[in-house]
């Protein structure tokens, strides 16, 4: 009987996921699903993305937390269409939190919408959302052991980015080690190096975002 609920509990998942994929298609929006550890540096990199695309393209922001408003309120600064999901203890969010978080914005002005998932670099994984791309984010500070320790996540991500690149020359992160280990386990994922705090590399990234937009 158990297994029969978790069964059903994932595919009303993967059914309300491609739901919401057939929205995003209609609308012509690309999806990003940005996973990461606690302090990785996502919403420092939303806000980064934000500011370098706002000339180019409309982008929209669904924050995930346990609680807080706290990031939804800086990222609030850059861009109008910004939603918070709090999950109330939640590792992860699902397809059901996003759909009615996309109810609460303009779909009809965006380009693209770049989800913050909860921090966590085990749950999130397990969840289709609806988005084209998983992307996992690592850091220097984290350092470089987590495709070792967290292969799942890096396996079934489309694009892997590495920031805080500035702090690489006073770490002990090994950067050969880290690269081998995500080819190992991913070899079809590109690698973005960078840094919010210096700006280094971000270009590539916002790159990438532009690439992958095909409306």
């Amino acid at each position: 009987m158990k297994i029969e609920v978790v069964e059903n509990v994932l595919k009303y998942n993967k059914d309300q996921a491609e739901k919401n994929r057939a929205l995003f298609k209609r609308k012509n929006i690309l999806v990003l699903n940005l996973l990461s550890s606690p302090g990785a540096g996502k919403t420092s990199l939303i806000i980064e993305t934000i500011k370098i695309l706002k000339k180019k393209k409309n982008i929209g922001v669904i924050e995930g937390d346990i609680s807080s408003t706290y990031d939804a309120e800086k990222i609030k600064e850059y861009t109008d269409d910004v939603v918070q999901i709090n999950t109330g203890g939640s590792c992860h969010l699902n397809a059901t939190m996003l759909s009615q978080a996309l109810g609460k914005m303009n779909l009809d002005k965006l380009d693209i919408i770049i989800i913050e998932n909860v921090g966590n670099l085990i749950c999130p994984v397990g969840f289709d959302l609806g988005e084209d791309y998983k992307i996992v984010m690592s850091s220097i500070n984290e350092g470089d052991d987590k495709p070792v320790k967290y292969p799942p996540v890096f396996i079934k991500s489309n694009l892997i980015l590495l920031n805080k690149m500035d702090l690489i020359e006073i770490s002990d992160f090994k950067l050969d080690f880290f690269q081998n280990k995500v080819a190992e386990l991913n070899p079809t994922a590109s690698i973005i190096k960078f840094s919010c705090k210096t700006g280094n590399g971000l270009q590539e990234w916002t790159s990438w975002i532009l690439g992958a937009y095909k409306p």
